[in-house]
């Protein structure tokens, strides 16, 4: 049996990478949206439907798959033995960016609900420094991972 989840691991590693990529693509541009959302919402109303609209997919369609498929190949490879050593630090870090990750999704998702029932007042200057969350927890992820310190 170990032998194998060993020949699978190739496989599952890539698909874990492609996984936190198309999340990491969705979180980096979901924030710039709401910016426009935000800063448009007040100039031309027409523009609204299209946004939300435009968000919900890249939400519903890229990001929470891609969320739930980078957890789903991260946990596999966790629990390969050998894999990582839970003594060290560096699983620690990484396990907590991608908790404060899932949870910066989980608040984009909130904030579409806003959008969708008219109730936003976070101004676009807010989102455009929520923009750089996802950036600082690449940096400890991939840190992390690398350095494994």
């Amino acid at each position: 049996m170990t032998e194998f989840i060993n020949s699978l691991y190739p496989w599952i590693k890539a698909l874990h990478i492609i996984a936190v990529i198309a999340w990491m693509a969705g979180l980096f541009y979901l924030p710039r949206l709401y910016v426009y959302h935000a800063e448009k919402r007040e100039q031309i109303s027409d523009l609204d439907d299209l946004f939300t609209l435009m968000e919900y997919r890249l939400l519903r369609i890229i990001m929470r798959p891609a969320m739930i498929s980078a957890w789903v190949f991260g946990t596999i490879l966790a629990l390969i033995p050998g894999v990582v050593d839970w003594g060290m630090a560096w699983p620690w870090f990484k396990f907590g960016g991608v908790i404060a990750m899932t949870w910066f999704h989980i608040w984009l998702k909130r904030r579409h609900r806003e959008f969708a029932d008219g109730r936003n007042t976070i101004t676009g200057r807010t989102y455009r420094l929520m923009n750089e969350v996802p950036t600082l927890l690449l940096v400890i992820i991939v840190f992390s991972v690398v350095l494994k310190f």
